[in-house]
């Protein structure tokens, strides 16, 4: 059985224990409190590939509830940009129920943030470009409405921090996706140059060799079939999938701008 299976059939109380067992107890209305209590994180009753995928599903939507409420309330505006963001996810009706259960979780006082994170970041081990795609998707959520609040983003840094994500590789993160929100849903023919180097995490200085290696590690970071070999969801790879159609465009526009330029370098 999957791990979706698991979760509808309600067994995933054998499968993981901690904060985010309880989280997911809470949610979906689960009596298994005493699983949860006496599983540990590390004990389970699945696969580790199947305890990654429900971890890092429950985590995105219950992290995603606590830094909508970052501001102390949650709008119907911040409603509908998190109905949004599962949208983008192509999330179906009984994985919509229960990702608006985990989002509501997180929106609760007293949601235990660094538990749950320290948690995830203990089942997804070594696979940091996992870690790194949870993070965009939280970046994600809180864009939606084109720009990030200044608590939203106190937060999201604590929150990639706490999983081992430097300063540095948290603002490109943020360009990254703030680069795709700009430019439109048919990126390849209306990418900025401006943002065809951000999504690169490029430099415009950079050599053609540099631009080149930048394009590579994104794809390699964000390749669907490696991030699910992980445990990225499959109803999350979506996700994954145009962000890659995102870089490609990207590529694409510096590649003809660096192009034109050494034409005209040359005439």
């Amino acid at each position: 059985m999957s791990w979706w299976g698991l979760l509808l059939g309600g067994a995933f109380g054998f499968m993981l224990g901690g904060p985010i067992g309880a989280l997911l107890g809470a949610a979906l209305g689960q009596g298994f409190g005493r699983t949860v209590a006496t599983l540990g994180v590390g004990e389970s009753g699945g696969s580790r590939l199947e305890r990654v995928q429900l971890a890092f599903f429950a985590a995105v939507f219950g992290v995603m509830g606590h830094v909508a409420k970052a501001d102390g309330r949650v709008t119907p505006d911040e409603i509908a940009l998190a109905n949004q963001v599962m949208d983008q996810l192509g999330l179906d009706g009984r994985q919509r129920t229960a990702a608006r259960a985990l989002f509501n979780e997180g929106k609760r006082t007293g949601f235990p943030l660094d538990d749950v994170l320290d948690q995830l970041r203990s089942e997804c081990g070594r696979a940091t470009n996992l870690i790194r795609m949870f993070v965009e998707i939280q970046i994600q959520a809180a864009s939606a409405d084109g720009r990030i609040h200044a608590e939203e983003g106190r937060i999201l840094l604590h929150v990639a921090a706490h999983l081992g994500l430097s300063r540095a590789d948290y603002l490109q993160l943020e360009r990254l996706i703030a680069s795709g929100i700009h430019s439109g849903p048919d990126a390849d023919s209306s990418m900025s140059l401006e943002n065809a180097y951000a999504t690169l995490g490029a430099s415009p200085d950079a050599s053609d060799a540099e631009v080149k290696r930048h394009y590579r590690r994104q794809m390699s970071r964000h390749h669907p079939d490696k991030l699910a070999s992980k445990g990225l969801p499959e109803e999350m790879m979506r996700a994954a999938t145009e962000r890659t159609q995102q870089i490609k465009a990207a590529w694409d526009t510096v590649r003809k701008a660096r192009a034109s330029a050494s034409e005209r370098s040359a005439a």
